[in-house]
C-alpha cells in the first residue's frame, strides 16, 4: 500500500524538465555573476566621481594620473576628459549589466512557473 502512495505523489522527470532545470542553474549562477560585475561597475562609478570632483578642486596644471601600475604627470585638462570616458563607458555598462539581469530574472520567473507547476513542493528553486 505504502508503495502505490508514494509513486502517485513522484513525477517523472522528463528530459525536456531535466534541461529546464539545468537552464535554470545556469541563470541562476549567471545572475549571480552579473550581481558581483554591477557592483564592482557601480564602485568605479563612485571613484571616478571622487577623482572628477578632486581634479575640480586641485589648482595644479598637471597632476599624477595612473596608467596601468604607473603615474605620468599629465595635463588637467586631459585628465578631466579621460575620467569623463571611462566614466560613460563604465555608465553604459552598468545599464547593459542592469538590462541582463531583467532578463535573467525574467527567464527564471518563466522556469520557475513551469517547474514548480509540474514538481510541485518536490523541487526547490528558491535560494536558503
Amino acid at each position: 500500500m505504502s508503495k502505490a502512495g508514494s509513486s502517485a505523489s513522484e513525477t517523472e522527470v522528463t528530459w525536456e524538465d531535466q534541461q529546464n532545470i539545468n537552464k535554470f542553474g545556469r541563470l541562476n549562477n549567471r545572475l549571480h555573476e552579473v550581481e558581483d560585475e554591477i557592483k564592482i561597475a557601480k564602485e568605479t562609478n563612485e571613484s571616478l566621481e571622487d577623482a572628477g570632483n578632486e581634479l575640480i578642486l586641485t589648482d595644479e596644471d598637471t597632476v599624477r594620473f595612473q596608467i596601468g601600475e604607473v603615474f605620468a604627470h599629465v595635463p588637467k585638462e586631459e585628465v578631466e576628459s579621460r575620467i569623463e570616458e571611462m566614466t560613460e563607458k563604465t555608465s553604459k555598462n552598468l545599464v547593459k549589466l542592469e538590462e541582463e539581469k531583467e532578463s535573467i530574472v525574467a527567464q527564471m520567473a518563466a522556469l520557475k512557473k513551469i517547474l514548480y507547476g509540474k514538481f510541485k513542493d518536490s523541487i526547490n528553486l528558491e535560494e536558503d
